[in-house]
């Protein structure tokens, strides 16, 4: 941040000594009441539950529902409040914005929120915003966070006792600013390379599927599969309906109240755990007890694991091997294949749109994998030896691309930090930005926050 210039002169509070040093009850009102609106039960308000919320700014304003749908059980703002998550991790992650385009005005949402209303004879609704997102603020409130477990949450009292530095009204206007173009410029860098990102991921599916469904020789003769989505394989391949490679079998969750089942060494996999394609723990484990008085399997290492149940199968299909024995719950399958586990492992993910494709909808709204038309897909079958070929140029592959990759997300880390070292600073009066000057060719954006 050498690049910027310090205030020449700092109070006894750490903020410059031209800001006020205030507590934000006197700045803001915190989580309005609800009895201030004055719809008809039958009009449309905005409905937010916590994952439109965006990190950083932006609600997903997609749901609407009539006032009188709505309980005493949700929280209320309106257009132009700041929302700020209370609950770990949401908060630690920077989801707040501010309210911009909600339906008749205000809306309905995720109790999970804490709701400030600036006086704007004292703050920037933009100020205010930047103060809520930036480290300081975050760091403070973490370290105030109450309650057992995961579940922590802010309290109120944190963001009515905070005290922040209020620059002038010029100076906070200066400050959002400044802040609206450098963040600005840096997400236009982020999104850049998150685009790059999804061009090696297309790259990376596109050299998997030629892989495992054309095979490695370009020069080999070719035949018809009579498969619509899989066309030309090579003539010595054969085909078959995944139910002839295969037998599937799945799991199950002991009685969570038997405590002396849980805790143990033996790996239980569930989707939470299918983030790697090589498993070889889990975030919950099993006891031999638990094994013995139920019906649960222990499967070897070498058995292919896939997530028939969960909101992952909205948009992916994970596939992994595990490397140790495992047992699974009952959201899992578990393939024991005749094949190269590893090669069906990799076919299977080169096909994953396919898959995705009879994922449907199940009554309780989560995303279910219909097994039934997953046995009767018709796959390429190579040789053996061939199998063992694709699986080794694969994983050069993923190797080659994975480095790529990795370059990429450090680049995007660092721009991050970037962003959210600057946001704090400014904030905070580290830094002084009343002297810089946007250029003139740079056009205000609409900010991405609202």
């Amino acid at each position: 941040m050498s690049r910027y210039s310090e205030y020449q002169a700092y109070g006894s509070s750490g903020f410059p000594e031209n800001w006020q040093a205030r507590r934000l009850r006197f700045a803001v009102k915190l989580n309005p009441s609800k009895h201030e609106v004055l719809l008809s039960d039958s009009e449309l308000v905005s409905f937010v539950p916590m994952d439109a919320i965006g990190e950083y700014g932006g609600i997903r304003l997609d749901e609407n529902k009539e006032l009188g749908e709505i309980g005493s059980g949700y929280t209320y703002f309106r257009n132009n409040d700041v929302v700020v998550a209370k609950i770990t991790p949401c908060f630690e992650n920077g989801k707040g914005a501010i309210a911009k385009g909600l339906t008749n005005g205000c809306a309905f949402g995720t109790t999970e929120l804490h709701v400030l209303r600036v006086d704007m004879d004292q703050l920037n609704r933009d100020f205010l915003f930047y103060l809520t997102v930036s480290g300081w603020f975050r760091d403070l409130g973490e370290s105030e966070m109450y309650g057992a477990g995961g579940q922590k949450r802010v309290p109120e009292d944190f963001i009515k006792n905070l005290i922040a530095g209020i620059p002038p009204k010029n100076e906070q206007q200066a400050i959002v600013g400044f802040l609206e173009h450098k963040t600005a410029q840096i997400d236009a860098l982020i999104a850049k390379k998150q685009s790059l990102l999804d061009k090696l991921a297309e790259q990376r599916r596109s050299l998997i599927n030629q892989a495992v469904t054309k095979g490695l020789d370009r020069t080999v003769s070719m035949k018809e599969s009579d498969v619509s989505w899989l066309g030309e394989v090579p003539r010595h391949w054969e085909t078959k309906r995944l139910r002839f490679l295969m037998t599937m079998s799945g799991g199950l969750t002991p009685r969570t109240s038997e405590s002396r089942y849980w805790g143990g060494d033996i790996p239980w996999i569930s989707p939470k755990d299918m983030k790697n394609e090589r498993l070889s723990n889990s975030i919950d484990t099993l006891t031999e007890d638990a094994l013995k008085e139920t019906t649960l399997r222990l499967y070897p290492s070498g058995k292919v694991l896939i997530v028939v149940r969960g909101m992952i199968l909205a948009h992916t299909f994970p596939v992994a091997v595990n490397e140790v024995p495992v047992t699974v719950n009952q959201d899992m399958k578990v393939l024991e294949t005749t094949m190269n586990p590893e090669y069906l492992a990799v076919l299977l993910r080169g096909i994953q749109s396919l898959v995705l494709s009879i994922v449907e909808e199940s009554a309780h709204g989560t995303k279910v994998l219909r097994t039934d038309l997953l046995k009767n897909m018709v796959l390429p079958v190579p040789p053996r030896a061939e199998q063992d070929e694709i699986v080794g140029e694969v994983a050069r592959i993923s190797s080659r691309i994975d480095k790529m990759v990795s370059t990429v997300t450090d680049a995007i880390a660092k721009l991050q930090e970037y962003r959210a070292a600057l946001i704090t600073n400014a904030v905070t009066g580290r830094i002084n930005v009343q002297e810089f000057c946007i250029p003139a060719t740079t056009e205000r954006r609409d900010v991405a926050h609202g």
